[in-house]
């Protein structure tokens, strides 16, 4: 098993002395997203943590509600919501923080929060989590205060360490890099084929060749890339004639008309599908679905979506410009390109897809050797040597 990440020395020695850990996040259990899920890996891994050396462990969550708490990920003694109640949720922090040793922010958001535990206990050790675009660009007089204050800032990729650093004179010497992870929870499939109730709903042959994109799709967010992907559909049909395009994710009514309105004037309906939502529980059988996952993105804090992807065997494309790098280690799991360059998308793809599908040997390789790197016990010795160091 690889575990990456910044190590001690192996002379560094080992403390037995009791903590006190604290976790304040926005939202985990009531809604999924990048955020969210490392936020629930972060809860779970800070807990078997706090059981193996007995530390006490507690997880505040401002929207949240205790009713949301997936229990597999903490017992519920650990965990409280607040579902929405900033008060309470700021003046119970500051009551319970007062004797905590580490205050963990999973937000820059939080920020308020995190300079009042500062001001009541001196001596808490605080720790900012920096995922991307809150991040990479200017933070408000209070932000800014709260950065400086951090005793940690964990970045959850390269790029963003490089942003907090570049952006913001971040000391290099207190950023810490700590790349998510796969959810300990995800359902990952054993066996690598398609799942034949979902060609039936999508209308898939077997030898259609399926390209799949899982995003959040926001007017606001124009970044994603799939827009692309669909334009690059048009010139790829001519090679790959029964080539599909599955576009998965919640949309709102803005971009659903957006999306409509371009694959009506390239020419392509039929061969783009659009999903829409996607519980968790059937993540895995869409990964299956398709031949390759393609996300040229321009504002990835990391890009968890990769890395499931790979989980379930699906080979990658994502940009460059931004921390998905981190998800396929600089190359190693997946390809990178331009997300600018629409001829490079499209060659990219091209030669993906004229290689012929994945086979299932493929598939169980790329799974092994994503989670060799990405899996929750690496993430944990990570994290324990954070609190180490």
């Amino acid at each position: 098993m690889i575990c990456t990440g910044q190590r001690l020395s192996p002379f560094t020695k080992f403390t037995t002395m009791s903590k006190k850990v604290m976790l304040l996040t926005l939202q985990t259990f009531s809604s999924t997203g990048g955020i969210q899920k490392m936020s629930r890996t972060l809860a779970y891994s800070l807990n078997q943590l706090a059981q193996e050396k007995q530390w006490e462990f507690k997880m505040f969550s401002a929207y949240d509600s205790d009713d949301d708490l997936m229990p597999q990920y903490l017992p519920a003694d650990s965990f409280r919501g607040f579902k929405i109640k900033r008060i309470l949720f700021v003046l119970n922090t500051i009551r319970e923080a007062k004797n905590t040793d580490v205050l963990i922010l999973s937000h820059i958001n939080l920020s308020v929060v995190g300079l009042l535990v500062k001001m009541i206990n001196p001596n808490c050790k605080i720790w900012l989590i920096a995922h991307g675009i809150e991040v990479w660009r200017g933070l408000s007089s209070t932000q800014k205060k709260m950065v400086n204050k951090s005793d940690k800032v964990i970045c959850v990729s390269n790029f963003t360490k490089q942003q907090m650093i570049k952006l913001h004179e971040v000391d290099s010497n207190k950023c810490f890099v700590l790349n998510n992870v796969i959810d300990p929870f995800m359902i990952l499939p054993q066996k690598f084929e398609k799942p034949a109730n979902l060609m039936e709903k999508y209308n898939l042959q077997t030898d259609d060749p399926v390209i799949y994109t899982l995003t959040r799709l926001a007017s606001t967010e124009q970044y994603k890339g799939y827009e692309r992907v669909i334009r690059a559909m048009v010139s790829l049909k001519d090679r790959f004639p029964k080539l599909k395009y599955i576009l998965s994710g919640q949309y709102d009514k803005d971009e659903e008309y957006r999306i409509n309105h371009l694959i009506d004037e390239n020419g392509l309906a039929g061969s783009v599908i659009l999903t829409g939502f996607i519980e968790e529980k059937n993540l895995s059988d869409h990964f299956l679905l398709a031949d390759l996952f393609v996300l040229p993105s321009k504002k990835e804090g990391f890009g968890i979506v990769f890395i499931e992807a790979m989980a379930c065997g699906l080979p990658v494309i994502c940009g460059n410009a931004d921390g998905s790098i981190d998800a396929i280690r600089n190359g190693e799991l997946g390809q990178a390109i331009d997300p600018e360059s629409q001829e490079e998308l499209e060659t990219a793809i091209y030669e993906k897809l004229e290689s012929a599908p994945p086979t299932i040997g493929q598939r169980i390789g790329l799974q092994e050797l994503c989670l060799q790197y990405f899996n929750e016990l690496c993430y944990r010795n990570n994290l324990l040597q954070l609190f180490l160091a």
